[in-house]
């Protein structure tokens, strides 16, 4: 099946043609590795580990590579370093596999190559500064860079297509950006190469102009995704994606510096959009603000997160809200209870790879996964089509969802739930309790729904209710024996 991608450089939706089909190539910018990572920084990162295991799916494992770099020289790091006492290296090396252990969380594959080494798959910005200071020789000989006051700057006005990307004129972003006007700049909206260090900033040695080293110094940040990009992929690669806050200036600058270096670049662009919090953008002024590691701490597991960010399709604003999380938990509790003990050989259903194929329409590869659900429902547990149950968790591993990984976190269901019969009456009570409440809300008489719970946690169910349903949940001393009483 032909897989078709929104391409943002040419604003439409195409066939997905790799390069090479033995090797499908794909870069994601990472993140700045100074603190932990915030739920949106987690919104690009389950993005595109399902178009990931989509290519591996549709081309096989061993025929996609997957680079997502680590950006540890940044002068929001240096400022950490300087607050907390803590040296570069420690706060890197630590906040780095903060990043790897809260994405694994949420069900995210780490990236690969086709040698295996993972290191060279998750490159830090630290172990290419070569690469960089070469391509910035190449750019400053190529006439696309120039040197002034110790720094490094690219001419944007040497590229006559810089703004195509973002669909911006240079007059409209230099009216509507936010840029550093120092007197060395020739033009507002030139970018850095490299910049200079002193004693307590990190320094490599600088690139050579004039046959002279312009001297100590570090890369500015565009630079580094061209330069590993084009060292770990070619000057010429598949994929290159992103969050749509990077389209400009990140991903128009590294376009501008590799086209002009003599680098194709990226033949298809992707980028999704921003999430919000109960309708506002996230903002710790808003008190809205959390990371990933915040909802995990508070007993959220990462598969949970991973479903709702999937219920909402990558280039749309994803809104996270206490409604959607409940209902995510409900949803996966009853998957897993299908599920559990089962292990046919899993086979994504064709309507699931067609959904995602279409531009990774997840929210319709979504509608297909409830819809199979509720066709096993209606079968006995032991009359469930091998067919179906195959493709039912086939089609949930393609997204990342019902494995047995670090997202399943404590959602495996102990034994006593593998009962079909018994999670039906637990349904049943369940809608029972809820006609209840609701009769006890006009009478105000509420001594059968109190005699209800009340035998619910006798028999170790949580009763969790709400205006609009009850949700019953089995607990470890789940004893189904004593709820005969409400049959």
């Amino acid at each position: 099946m032909t897989i078709k991608l929104y391409n943002t450089k040419t604003r439409r939706k195409e066939d997905f043609e790799p390069i090479n089909k033995d090797d499908v190539r794909m870069y994601v910018c990472g993140p700045t590795v100074y603190d932990r990572a915030h739920l949106g920084n987690a919104r690009p990162v389950i993005v595109f580990d399902v178009l990931y295991r989509l290519l591996r799916h549709t081309y096989g494992p061993d025929h996609v590579t997957y680079v997502r770099n680590f950006t540890d020289v940044d002068d929001k790091i240096n400022a950490r370093a300087a607050e907390s006492g803590r040296s570069i290296g420690e706060i890197t090396a630590e906040t780095t596999q903060w990043f790897l252990d809260d994405m694994a969380a949420v069900g995210a594959l780490e990236p690969s190559i086709k040698d295996r080494d993972h290191d060279r798959a998750m490159p830090r910005a630290t172990q290419y500064i070569a690469q960089m200071v070469t391509m910035i020789e190449d750019l400053i000989a190529k006439g696309h860079a120039y040197a002034a006051e110790g720094h490094v700057l690219f001419a944007v006005e040497s590229y006559s297509k810089y703004g195509a990307l973002s669909g911006r004129s240079i007059d409209d972003m230099i009216a509507g950006a936010r840029v550093e006007v120092a007197p060395y700049k020739r033009n507002p909206m030139d970018f850095v190469l490299w910049k200079p260090s002193d004693d307590a900033t990190p320094g490599w040695a600088g690139p050579v102009v004039g046959g002279k080293s312009i001297g100590r110094g570090r890369p500015g940040w565009h630079i580094e995704c061209s330069a590993m990009a084009h060292d770990l992929l070619g000057a010429t690669f598949d994929i290159h994606g992103g969050g749509n806050d990077l389209m400009f200036p990140h991903h128009e600058n590294e376009i501008a510096q590799s086209t002009c270096a003599g680098h194709d670049f990226a033949n298809v662009w992707m980028h999704n959009e921003m999430l919000q919090v109960e309708g506002k953008k996230m903002s710790k002024s808003l008190g809205n603000f959390f990371t990933v590691r915040d909802l995990l701490d508070q007993g959220v597991p990462g598969e949970v997160i991973r479903f709702v960010m999937l219920s909402t399709h990558y280039r749309k604003p994803m809104d996270w809200t206490e409604k959607k999380r409940e209902e995510a938990e409900k949803t996966l509790r009853k998957w897993r209870g299908l599920v559990a003990d089962i292990e046919p050989a899993p086979s994504p259903a064709p309507e699931v790879i067609e959904a995602l194929s279409d531009d990774l329409n997840v929210p319709g590869a979504m509608a297909a996964l409830h819809e199979m659900a509720k066709r096993i429902e209606s079968f006995q547990r032991s009359d469930v089509p091998h067919e179906l149950m195959a493709a039912f968790i086939g089609s949930a591993h393609l997204l990342g969802l019902l494995e047995n990984s670090a997202a399943a976190g404590g959602w495996v269901l102990e034994p006593h739930l593998t009962d079909l019969a018994m999670r039906r009456l637990l349904i049943n009570i369940a809608e029972e309790l809820h006609e209840a409440r609701m009769t006890a809300m006009q009478t105000k008489d509420f001594a059968a729904v109190d005699e209800m719970k009340m035998a619910l946690q006798d028999a170790g169910v949580e009763v969790r209710m709400s205006q609009e349903s009850v949700d019953l949940i089995a607990g470890p001393d789940f004893d189904p024996a004593k709820l005969e009483a409400l049959k």
